[in-house]
């Protein structure tokens, strides 16, 4: 079969990654296993996952959960496995996304087996496990010279319905090193007795890890002998890992501090926003989600800013007051047909560092940027740089501040304050949505266009979710748009910026701890 022929053929019959998740925090996601969640038509994925993975797959992607936890059960292995070859036979590249390694205790070899029947083409993409990480992140080395020379790994929920122990047990209760259990928490008592019944000393090393590598990780440390009540007196709950070994003893934990430990952030606004401020936020030990996705909805090529480009000659200044107007206003300048030696004539305003910064990314200066980044800061300055001789050109969104008109209306300037854009709502919300306000601890907001769409299906539960956590506005205009949705800003940044939010936060969360 030629080449191009067996291409076509794998089109056809689609192919499914199996692709490890990792344990928790998607920092600890592989590269190869991003690549392929960024190409794939539909993603299968588990409990355990880390909902930011999710945002790396490209728009329209099917996003089907069948997650497994103790005593719930979204889908059964079997009908998992139908699902796959289903998709695929659908000819869709499809990623199955699982919780740390597919071969680590994923049961992704019966799906290879029912993938290989079917005559779907697969790959493996393996994960970093939790029986690993999950230890590692508390501090815990699975081998240590001297202590362990081995590791071993059993899972702990396979347990028979009568309450006793794997025929198996006996033999790697007796094993030295470090032995792991994983999703075992409800069957310590009994796990504890089998090791004690096999010899292990009552003074064995143990700990109880939950949530191993996220914000919420708690670590139980004891004996063998005591280590049961320990973990009932600290309320941990699944999911947790089970370590028993002199390893256990160990604590090896990071001893960088961040300012942002532990801190659970929500963020909203478009990709190209949230993705600079969770970057920073992330860069200071915080964990980000994102609650709200915004997107530009351009109007550059529409009559108005048409016309604005037509006598671009006529024009003194350019005033922009995002960056998102900054990126549009030269798409558009190159898709009418100037360049940008069309604006040689021209100076610029900028509203803020972050504004001037994307203006620098194409080649041009700002001519004056206000010592603090809001549009009324911005109106002043440039009251103070402009005569009735000036003519300026303002390309911005359709819910731009209408301060700007009022202060340029007393200069006696003529401006032109055209729509360049609009910021619409990507993606409505879910009911994880709301699960992730009750788990942060700050929401933050960039503009005024974000809250008013992620206030506009508000309802109690909404109001309730908000009281438990602060939320965080960019600037006074941002605050003033919240304020008329009922609810008043904890925090407003003192810099009107990306660093700004992220100082505050910072600031708050450790008077806070």
């Amino acid at each position: 079969m030629a080449l191009c022929e067996k291409e076509d053929a794998m089109k056809k019959t689609g192919v499914v990654y199996l692709v490890g998740a990792g344990p928790g925090d998607p920092g600890l996601m592989t590269v190869k296993g991003l690549s392929r969640l960024e190409i794939c038509d539909a993603v299968v994925y588990d409990s355990l996952i880390s909902e930011r993975l999710l945002d790396s797959v490209r728009s329209g992607c099917r996003k089907i959960y069948v997650g497994k936890r103790a005593g719930c059960h979204s889908m059964k292995q079997e009908e998992i496995n139908r699902l796959l070859v289903e998709l695929a036979g659908e000819g869709l590249t499809v990623v199955r996304l699982k919780g740390g390694d597919p071969f680590v205790f994923g049961r992704g070899g019966e799906e290879i087996l029912a993938l290989t029947e079917a005559g779907i083409p697969f790959e493996v993409v393996s994960g970093v496990t939790s029986a690993v990480a999950a230890l590692a992140s508390a501090g815990i080395p699975v081998t240590h010279r001297a202590l362990s020379r081995s590791f071993h790994i059993m899972t702990g929920h396979t347990l028979s319905e009568g309450g006793t122990l794997p025929p198996d047990f006996d033999a790697f209760a007796k094993l030295s090193g470090t032995l792991i259990f994983l999703m075992g928490l409800g069957n310590l008592p009994l796990i504890v007795k089998g090791l004690l019944e096999q010899g292990k000393s009552g003074e064995t090393p143990a700990a109880v890890i939950h949530s191993g590598t996220l914000p919420e990780q708690k670590t139980v440390r004891g004996a063998l002998k005591d280590i049961g009540q320990k973990v009932l007196e600290a309320g941990i709950e699944s999911p947790a890992i089970i370590a028993v070994g002199e390893a256990a003893s160990l604590d090896f934990s990071s001893t960088v501090k961040y300012p942002l430990e532990r801190c659970r952030i929500g963020v909203t606004g478009t990709d190209s926003f949230t993705g600079k401020l969770r970057r920073q936020l992330e860069s200071l030990g915080g964990w980000t989600e994102c609650l709200q996705n915004l997107r530009v909805e351009s109007c550059r090529t529409g009559k108005p800013m048409k016309e604005a480009y037509k006598k671009l000659a006529s024009y003194t200044w350019v005033v922009f007051t995002s960056a998102n107007a900054v990126r549009e206003f030269f798409h558009g300048l190159l898709e009418y047909g100037h360049d940008f030696r069309a604006l040689g004539h021209v100076k610029f305003a900028a509203v803020g560092k972050g504004t001037a910064g994307e203006l620098f990314q194409y080649g041009f200066r700002a001519d004056y940027t206000p010592g603090k980044y809001q549009v009324s800061d911005l109106a002043a300055g440039l009251k103070d740089l402009i005569s009735r001789s000036d003519r300026l050109l303002i390309p911005r969104s359709s819910g731009g501040s209408k301060e700007l008109n009022e202060v340029l209306d007393g200069t006696g300037a003529s401006y032109d304050d055209v729509v360049l854009y609009d910021v619409v709502l990507s993606r409505k919300k879910t009911d994880h949505w709301k699960e992730a306000l009750r788990r942060i601890h700050y929401l933050t907001f960039a503009s005024a266009s974000g809250v008013k769409a992620f206030f506009a299906d508000a309802d109690e539960e909404l109001t309730e979710a908000l009281s438990g956590l602060k939320v965080v506005c960019i600037g006074d205009v941002t605050a003033k748009a919240l304020m008329e949705q009922g609810k008043k800003a904890d925090i407003i940044a003192e810099a009107y910026s990306i660093r700004g939010m992220a100082d505050a936060i910072c600031r708050d969360w450790n008077e806070e701890i």
